[in-house]
């Protein structure tokens, strides 16, 4: 089974919020909310493919010591194996803009679990409502 390597990060705003994004029709789960991120590609680091996505996905600037590994998921589906290591982040420049998603959101960490997620982001939400 192939295995599937995916950074996401937990963006945190002042009021200690949670960014999370939509994912666009089209796409598998589309229409589910995720943490942003993406997968790495080969010869990158997890922290490189965060600043890459977020400067693609969200238009944000994010440095590499803003990061700070958290957690991670793994998670079996049909296909594949997904491991996903989550960062968090708490600095960046710029303002969020969906440039690739159909929505953002800015959500207290209880009320992670009100918005659809995909199987291998749902493990994700105690570690951040306990964090945060």
């Amino acid at each position: 089974m192939k295995l599937l390597l995916v950074a996401a990060v937990a963006l945190v705003d002042a009021d200690r919020r949670v960014l999370i994004a939509q994912r666009p029709e089209g796409k598998q789960q589309a229409g589910l909310w995720e943490f942003p991120g993406g997968k790495v590609e080969p010869g990158e680091r997890p922290e490189e493919t965060l600043i890459r996505e977020l400067r693609e996905e969200l238009a944000i600037s994010v440095k590499e010591p803003c990061l700070a590994p958290l957690t991670f998921s793994s998670h079996r589906y049909p296909d594949f194996h997904l491991l996903m290591p989550l960062f968090i982040c708490r600095r960046w420049e710029g303002v969020p803009q969906a440039m690739e998603h159909q929505a953002l959101r800015w959500v207290e960490p209880a009320r992670l679990r009100e918005y659809p997620m995909p199987p291998a982001d749902e493990p994700l939400i105690p570690m951040l409502r306990d964090l945060l």
